[in-house]
């Protein structure tokens, strides 16, 4: 019986279906590797966000353990009352010595830092200059901070310095990009974007959740890529994707720091980042420090499928990283083509709107270090052999 209250969610829902917009959530029965068992079928993995394999590597794995054994499972309060353990505070030094910062604070998750610093940083008389493409825990952020919010066309410094023109009657300033476009997998033109913060002394922004461990040497960041050190005011990361574990980060310099732990709203009203998880992520950047090899073969990977995708005729987009959209338009074809997929093997999910605009619906594809030569050329049959049967490719 449907509740006349909740009448309209199920209309909704059958309107998202009949627009093929309706997401399928499946299940894992397995850890996150190169292959996982999916609602009871084995198939190959190019649909999470685990770049280096590292969500189930053994020395991760161990450690969350071993700390486990010591400091028991959770901080059972905020870290300003009684849950900061010394665990938190060395994963903090280490992070901020990885990204070659002053310093660092870690949230929940990289969408709490994103909901953190924001607010912090900006307010009602404030303004953000937004790139259109930004993640929506960015978009949020901006909401939150009841800043004004102009957008500037996707990763275009000119119309930046028209916004900015434009632009009068605020107290501070800020320019907030993702660093690498999740759904596109392009980088953003963070030199031209620091040349203009420099010029108009407006703060800087970066968020650089799929850039962390995967741009920069040994997965330091988009910074680090582009040797930008000193001139990017906020880094925003996570530990979630590459690192394979979760939680979020800010590193930058120690008064920006200083100030997210007495205004972060996230860092001071929920709990911190549990045991397991903060020692976790200390094994990810000791792996990540030692050696640089999970990320060249992460790179490796990602060219030789891109290569073999445009080469059978696949629309992959403009992307630079790892990230792979197969561009297919329409929702339906791109629900399709997913579910064909999978019958075959392999797990990639479709994306449409509103994660995407209407229209460019895509398979977005994330390769992984994990995946083996055969992995690769065995994804890459079924897509081709997807593609033709749907005329998507000839």
């Amino acid at each position: 019986m449907t509740d006349t209250k909740t009448a309209w969610i199920a209309d909704e829902i059958a309107s998202l279906k009949a627009q093929g917009l309706f997401t399928t959530i499946r299940t894992l029965g397995s850890p996150q590797g190169a292959w996982l068992d999916v609602d009871g079928k084995r198939v190959l993995n190019f649909s999470s966000n685990n770049y280096l394999g590292l969500a189930n590597h053994p020395r991760l794995v161990e450690a969350a353990k071993l700390a486990m054994d010591d400091f028991g499972v959770g901080p059972a309060a905020v870290r300003t009352i009684a849950g900061t353990m010394n665990l938190h505070l060395e994963l903090e030094q280490r992070l901020a010595a990885f990204k070659g910062v002053e310093a660092a604070v870690t949230f929940q998750s990289g969408f709490s830092a994103n909901l953190a610093v924001i607010p912090a940083l900006v307010g009602k008389d404030d303004v953000i200059f937004s790139d259109e493409l930004n993640h929506a825990s960015i978009i949020d952020g901006c909401r939150l901070s009841r800043a004004q919010i102009v957008r500037f066309r996707h990763s275009d410094p000119d119309d930046l310095k028209q916004q900015i023109a434009a632009t009068t009657g605020y107290g501070r300033r800020i320019i907030i990009t993702d660093g690498v476009f999740s759904m596109d997998g392009d980088i953003a033109l963070l030199p031209a974007l620091a040349e203009i913060a420099a010029l108009h002394d407006i703060l800087l922004m970066v968020d650089d959740a799929h850039g962390e461990g995967v741009l920069g040497k040994g997965g330091r960041g988009i910074v680090d890529h582009f040797d930008l050190h000193g001139q990017v005011d906020v880094e925003v990361g996570t530990m979630s994707k590459a690192f394979g574990v979760v939680g979020g980060m800010v590193a930058g310099a120690q008064p920006i720091i200083d100030w997210l732990r007495q205004r972060g709203r996230p860092f001071l009203f929920s709990s911190a980042m549990t045991v397991p998880d903060v020692a976790a992520c200390l094994a990810a950047v000791d792996l990540l420090e030692a050696s640089t090899e999970l990320v060249d073969r992460l790179w490796s990977n990602a060219a030789y499928f891109k290569q073999h995708m445009n080469a059978m005729g696949f629309n992959t987009g403009h992307t630079e990283t790892p990230i792979v959209p197969v561009m297919l338009g329409e929702a339906p074809l791109a629900q399709q083509f997913s579910q064909r997929l999978f019958d075959a093997g392999v797990f990639a999910m479709a994306i449409g709107f509103p994660t995407v605009p209407r229209g460019k619906a895509r398979i977005r594809v994330m390769n992984s270090a994990t995946h083996s030569q055969d992995d690769l050329d065995q994804a890459l049959a079924i897509f081709a052999n997807v593609g033709r049967e749907l005329g998507v490719i000839e």
